[in-house]
């Protein structure tokens, strides 16, 4: 079958042959119709993400060579069509076919068709899980979402509001781009311009004010240090502030005062693969496919033929989700 193919580490995938999947005892066969490129998928295939040292994924144990891709849509030998997600290594999503368990499949609704269906799970369901599960979003509560242009944070700022948010607070670098959040819901934006003070004083104002109850960062780096020491320095004292972390598109790392912690009610968590249980994770796809068509979510998409991934790869960008198609 064709498929996408890593077959030197750290290099990118090419297209070719591979082996036929054999689902195993519990699993299924998809035939895959569509499946999208993420920064997830980018960082599983070269090792390089966090979850690739504990995954089931063959770019975790060193295997090569091996399908890239963690999710998909496509068609069960039942007829189902459904979204799947972590097929079993080496095979991934980016194939004709593949094996996955049963239990992490979804059936989809019959008006979302297949390449939004790809695009949106990931970026989509980073938020949906990490105001489910994590932060516990209550209706009328306020959202900040720290790099809220890229695909992922666009999506966050409708399902914020989509399940509730009174008011949602939107940062970013492009403020073309962040201007436009406003007729997907976002009633603030603040631009990052160069992280520094002026940053922190509109921060400031935001915490200071209204209040804010809950943080989605998906840059980490300078821009989240600022987020916290702005809530500890103007946040009212033992109101809660529950900072989820997402993604580190900025930096890997950051410098934390710790009296910014001891000086406020702030709550640091993640949100991810490994601090979600994996049923949940489904069950949040599953939610976020439902609400997709009547919620009105939009996202950009690109679709290419799977035969062009070596090109597609290494041109997507962060604003277009790009969706490869197997025929």
């Amino acid at each position: 079958m064709k498929a996408a193919i890593v077959v030197e580490a750290g290099k990118a995938p090419i297209y070719g042959d591979f082996k036929e999947p054999v689902p195993a005892n519990g699993e299924v066969l998809v035939t895959v119709s569509a499946a999208a490129l993420s920064n997830v998928v980018k960082s599983r295939a070269s090792g390089t993400h966090y979850s690739s040292q504990s995954s089931s994924q063959s770019s975790s144990s060193g295997q090569l060579p091996f399908v890239v891709g963690i999710d998909g849509v496509g068609h069960l030998e039942d007829g189902r069509r459904v979204y799947f997600v972590l097929p079993k290594a080496p095979f991934g999503s980016m194939s004709e076919r593949t094996a996955v368990r049963l239990s992490q499949c979804v059936s989809l609704p019959d008006d979302l068709d297949d390449v939004t269906a790809a695009a949106i799970a990931n970026p989509g369901m980073s938020s949906w899980a990490a105001l489910k599960e994590r932060a516990k979003l209550t209706a009328g509560e306020t959202v900040l979402v720290n790099g809220a242009t890229g695909t992922a944070g666009r999506l966050a700022v409708q399902i914020a509001k989509h399940m509730g948010a009174r008011k949602v607070v939107a940062t970013g670098r492009n403020v073309e781009a962040l201007r436009a959040l406003s007729t997907l819901g976002a009633d603030v934006t603040i631009p990052l311009g160069d992280g520094g003070d002026a940053f922190e004083d509109a921060l400031k104002e935001q915490f200071g004010g209204d209040g804010i109850d809950v943080v989605l960062d998906y840059l980490w780096g300078q821009s989240a240090e600022r987020i916290i020491v702005a809530g500890a320095k103007a946040g009212k004292d033992a109101v809660p502030i529950r900072f989820v972390h997402i993604g580190s598109v900025s930096a890997p790392n950051i410098s934390l005062p710790s009296a910014a912690l001891r000086s406020s009610a702030i709550t640091l968590m993640g949100s991810g693969i490994g601090s979600i249980p994996k049923d949940s994770l489904v069950k949040s796809i599953d939610e976020l496919m439902q609400a997709t068509v009547s919620g009105g979510f939009e996202i950009a998409t690109k679709s290419f033929p799977l035969s062009e991934v070596e090109h597609a790869w290494a041109a997507a960008n962060s604003r277009l989700r790009t969706v490869f198609q197997m025929r």
